[in-house]
C-alpha cells in the first residue's frame, strides 16, 4: 500500500483498505502478501500494529541522520534509532519475522562503500543478531531538474555484495518503464511548455542536498 504520499498520515482511509484486502468477504488475502510502505511516521506505526499488522515496508534510504535529514526531510522528527525501534516493536506484531528497507541508490549521495558499511553497523546492533530485515535496492528513476543521478549498475551491484556478505538478504529492483519516463517516482511527460510552469514547479520541489557522508 503505498502512493503519491505517505499511507500512515491517511489512517482513516488506509486501515479500512487495508481491511478490505483481508477480508474473506473481500479480496481475501493474507496479511503476509499485504504491505504498506511508510517513510517512518513513528506513532503511526505503533497504532497500525495493534490495529491492522501486515508486512511493513521502510524507506531508509540513509544510514546515517545528517544525510537522511536531506532525503527524507521526517527523519528530523523521528530519526533513525527511534524509527528502528519503532520497527522492533512492529515486529512483535507483523505477520512477517522480517522488516523491508526500501535503499534508493543515488550517485554519489548514498551509495558508497562506506554507506553500505554503516548500514551494516545499523542492523548488527539490533535483532540479537537474527536477521529481522532485508533491503531492496531501487536505481533511483531521474526526473527533469531533480539534480540526482542513479547509481551506476556497478555501483548498485558492489553496495549489494557488500550487504549480502554479511549476512543481509538483499535484493535489486528491476526498473521499468524509466524509457518513457513512466516508471516509478516520474510520472512526467517530455513536452515544450511555453509558461515554463514546470521549471517553476521542479524549483519549488527540489530539495538541496548538503555535503555529508
Amino acid at each position: 500500500m503505498m502512493g503519491m504520499g505517505e499511507p500512515l498520515q491517511n489512517y482513516s482511509a488506509l486501515v479500512p483498505a487495508l481491511r478490505v484486502m483481508l477480508d474473506d468477504h473481500g479480496y481475501g488475502l493474507s496479511r503476509r502478501r499485504v504491505t504498506v510502505s511508510t517513510s517512518g511516521v513513528v506513532p503511526m506505526m505503533d497504532r497500525l500494529s495493534q490495529d491492522c499488522a501486515v508486512a511493513l515496508a521502510v524507506s531508509l534510504h540513509a544510514p546515517n541522520d545528517p544525510l537522511r535529514d536531506n532525503l527524507v526531510p521526517l527523519n528530523k522528527k523521528y530519526p533513525i534509532a527511534e524509527l528502528l525501534d519503532a520497527c522492533e516493536r512492529y515486529l512483535e506484531f507483523a505477520p512477517r519475522d522480517f522488516i523491508t528497507f526500501e535503499y534508493c541508490m543515488l550517485d554519489g549521495v548514498n551509495d558508497q562503500p562506506e554507506h553500505a558499511r554503516q548500514l551494516i553497523e545499523l542492523v548488527r546492533a539490533r535483532g540479537d543478531g537474527k536477521s529481522w530485515c532485508k533491503f531492496n535496492l531501487i536505481p533511483f528513476n531521474p526526473f527533469p531538474a531533480s539534480g540526482l543521478l542513479r547509481s551506476p549498475s556497478a555501483r548498485v551491484t558492489e553496495f549489494a555484495t557488500l550487504l549480502s556478505n554479511a549476512g543481509i538478504v538483499t535484493t535489486v529492483r528491476k526498473t521499468r518503464g524509466d524509457d518513457i519516463d513512466a516508471a516509478c517516482g516520474q510520472l512526467a511527460g517530455d513536452v515544450k511548455d511555453r509558461t515554463r510552469a514546470a521549471e517553476r514547479m521542479a524549483r519549488q520541489r527540489t530539495i538541496p542536498l548538503k555535503q555529508v557522508s
